[in-house]
């Protein structure tokens, strides 16, 4: 019997084993690895330090989303041997004809000096669930005092979640009364707001509107919990009296350690097939890759169409195609019910337009409009009832440029 492993059963994983066990035949088992029971909707973190969510909205057995016909394994990878075509945990061993890396990333608050001196105290984060627990605790009744969100270096996962974590706490600070004994300042490696030049120009407004101090091109060297200052590597010094840290992103150390990846982590990866450049009969999704895109589920669910049609194409004698083009569509919550769409690729920036129906929407691209932030709160569902168990949607894997206005705020 053939075999097709899947290590991480995150959005890119679950997705390609269920269409995966559609394609192939009997003759194929097809396993999926991963050390945790829970599937969380990461996107959800976001919203659980406001108040939005709970936990409980964010996390289901992964077992739900696992197809009948595919071995789901709770264990902890050891090691990946590609010449042997072999992964190690700590309960098994497991041989592979095909393998699918999506371990994903994570944080890393011990990269940066000081940090963990008070991680927990008056420095925390929203990407983990933890985390995000811990800020809703903090928040609840904070009333008075300078929040600082630091971005300490590119890339990170969901790289609007930052600005999304601003506007909301712009939102939520002045529903509770206390905006205006609170500043709020968002601290960046990035030259503006976002890291495409027309969204930033658009979203670098909506934060001098809502009063939100962006520091650019500040790039972390150490946190001094003592003086409640962060410094960067040119001795730029920004006091807070709560740090929300986004640490570097790292992808799965595991991999470091089986030496397949490069020094952060994460896999060499041709961007528009998604093979591994250097680990034989290997396919690789979501964060786990080196492709210059967006670290987020959208970017999954596209490359998951990628993956599933060159392995087959492959298992079948023929060539991979190169038909992945960096596709990410991003909603960007911007406060009092309303919220951004932006859709975008390697290659062309955020435009104007209507989304995913050209001239029709619903959604309106690097608009703020209501119908976009209920946009934003219904994909839960669609991620859960819809996305993860392999349904179709109207949602190409390439971007497509019907419907956008190319001439609008300038040309790519």
């Amino acid at each position: 019997m053939k075999k097709l492993l899947i290590l991480g059963g995150g959005p890119g994983g679950t997705i390609v084993a269920t269409k995966m066990r559609k394609a192939l035949g009997d003759d194929w088992q097809i396993t999926v690895i991963d050390r945790d029971w829970r599937h969380h909707y990461q996107a959800g973190w976001l919203f659980v330090p406001f108040g939005v969510y709970n936990m409980e909205d964010c996390v289901k057995p992964r077992a739900d989303f696992i197809p009948t016909g595919v071995d789901l394994v709770q264990d902890t990878i050891l090691n990946l041997d590609p010449a042997k075509k072999v992964v190690t945990c700590e309960k098994g061993t497991y041989s592979y004809d095909w393998l699918v890396i999506g371990t994903g990333c994570r944080i890393a608050p011990d990269e940066i000096e000081g940090m963990m001196d008070d991680w927990g105290g008056n420095i925390h984060n929203f990407y983990t669930p933890d985390g995000a627990l811990n800020l809703f605790k903090k928040f609840k009744y904070y009333k008075k005092g300078k929040v600082v969100l630091n971005i300490a270096e590119m890339p990170i996962k969901c790289p609007v979640a930052p600005l999304e974590f601003v506007y909301l706490a712009d939102w939520f600070f002045t529903i509770n009364g206390v905006r205006d004994n609170i500043e709020i300042e968002l601290v960046t490696p990035l030259t503006g707001a976002f890291t495409k030049p027309v969204a930033a120009s658009v979203l670098g407004k909506i934060c001098e509107q809502k009063n939100i101090k962006i520091v650019p091109n500040f790039e972390i060297s150490n946190v001094n919990v003592g003086e409640k200052t962060i410094e960067s590597a040119t001795g730029a010094k920004v006091d807070y009296d709560l740090l929300v840290s986004i640490p570097p992103n790292l992808g799965a150390q595991v991999l470091i350690d089986s030496g397949v990846t490069d020094a952060m982590g994460y896999v060499d990866t041709h961007p528009n097939t998604l093979k591994a450049k250097s680990i034989p009969n290997c396919y690789v999704i979501g964060d786990a890759t080196n492709c210059p895109t967006s670290k987020a589920g959208s970017v999954a669910h596209y490359e998951a169409d990628i993956v599933v049609d060159n392995l087959l194409r492959e298992i079948d004698g023929e060539e991979p195609r190169p038909e992945f083009d960096g596709h990410s569509t991003c909603f960007i919550v911007s406060g009092y019910e309303q919220a951004f769409l932006i859709d975008f690729n390697y290659k062309v920036e955020p435009l104007v337009g209507k989304y995913p129906f050209p001239g029709l929407g619903p959604f309106s691209l690097l608009g703020e409009s209501h119908f976009n932030y209920w946009g934003k709160m219904m994909f839960k569902w669609v991620y859960f009832n819809l996305m993860l168990k392999g349904h179709e949607l109207p949602l190409e894997p390439q971007m497509f440029m019907a419907g956008k206005l190319r001439h609008h705020l300038g040309t790519v």
